[in-house]
């Protein structure tokens, strides 16, 4: 009882204010008995032509909302013909609450679901930042063959963060407990065993929130092949840009020159 919901109440910082989500779309899924809000949009490039050549399932940080980003975001693909999906997590935004951690792996998969059916053959790239890599990699473990590859920004082992960061001034009574409530499917060492795709990695070599340490042991567990992008001078929530923002779409390259 003490120890109950703790690590929602700790960890997820929903809102619901309106945002001004620019030239997105707003669409809903059926999600426990509620919705499940996505905002999407498209490159010039895909409005262009009528259709998106990849689709790329976003999911975003802890404190942040998919009404921001889809429609600034979709032109960073170096031309690409690309539609955007950010998804809300359960309790944010125009997303059914409430805001729980036992909720975003599977709300995660219920986005993937409806975008693969949608998507049809077209590839789909799966990115999350920060708290979205958890979501990321649940599809990437559970959805091996439904995914083109992953994109993986600052990604939080949330298990070991608690016991090694926090546990030490606690003899581990208060870090243990909390630890222990963490889904296993928001587990990234165990999805990033289970994950087979191609995936990108950005880290931010002066991450304040999720030190890079903590990246390591993602990256050293991550089954599938992997490319490395260094973000040197970068913080936490820093922006993608610049050369690393040309390696990135470099590297995206590389994974849509995959075999399928």
């Amino acid at each position: 009882m003490i120890f109950g919901r703790l690590p929602d109440h700790l960890i997820l910082f929903p809102t619901r204010e309106p945002i001004d989500a620019g030239r997105a779309l707003r669409r809903t899924i059926p999600f426990e008995n509620g919705d499940l809000e996505i905002w999407t949009a498209q490159s010039q490039s895909a409005r262009q032509h009528g259709r998106a050549d990849v689709f790329i399932l976003r999911f975003y940080g802890n404190a942040d909302r998919a009404d921001r980003w889809p429609a600034l975001e979709a032109e960073m693909w170096n031309g690409r013909a690309v539609e955007i999906w950010g998804m809300n997590y359960p309790g944010f935004g125009g997303s059914t609450g409430p805001a729980r951690l036992a909720r975003i792996g599977a709300a995660a998969i219920a986005a993937f679901d409806e975008l693969r059916r949608e998507a049809g053959d077209v590839p789909i790239i799966v990115y999350g930042a920060s708290i979205g890599v958890t979501a990321a990699l649940h599809v990437g473990g559970s959805k091996p063959a439904g995914i083109s590859g992953l994109i993986l920004h600052n990604p939080p082992p949330l298990r070991e963060m608690i016991l090694r960061q926090f546990g030490w001034w606690n003899l581990w009574l208060l870090a243990g407990p909390i630890a222990l409530q963490i889904p296993r499917d928001l587990d990234c060492i165990a999805n990033a065993r289970a994950s087979r795709a191609p995936a990108i990695f950005l880290l931010a070599k002066r991450d304040e929130i999720v030190a890079p340490r903590f990246h390591q042991l993602v990256v050293q567990a991550y089954a599938g092949e992997k490319r490395i992008i260094e973000l040197h001078g970068a913080h936490h929530n820093d922006p993608i840009e610049g050369t690393a923002l040309i390696d990135l779409n470099h590297a995206v390259d590389w994974i849509l020159g995959k075999p399928r």
